[in-house]
């Protein structure tokens, strides 16, 4: 970091220079790096929505096996990858 070490609890903001105002900042807000461009959907209400169809159908494509590449579930959650359960539900 760029001069941080001179930087204290008591530091007025003021008394910062430009590049150590930025290292803080850097170091203060995380950086969420989306998934490479894979677009989810979440529960069966997102695979519904995902191939157009009600809520029941979705739960008999889910249990049918036919994307369950495509699909993590932990408990109740499930996530989905869209691309990748369409592609498989195309076969």
């Amino acid at each position: 970091m760029i001069g941080t070490e001179r930087i204290s609890n008591e530091t007025r903001l003021i008394d910062l220079t430009v590049g150590e105002l930025r290292a803080l900042l850097q170091n203060a807000i995380p950086v969420n790096n989306p998934p490479e461009s894979k677009e989810y959907v979440y529960g069966l209400k997102g695979i519904a929505e995902l191939f157009h169809c009600s809520y029941t159908e979705a739960y008999r494509i889910k249990r049918s096996g036919k994307i369950d590449k495509a699909i993590k579930q932990n408990g109740r959650k499930i996530i989905t990858d869209a691309k990748k359960a369409l592609e498989l539900f195309g076969r």
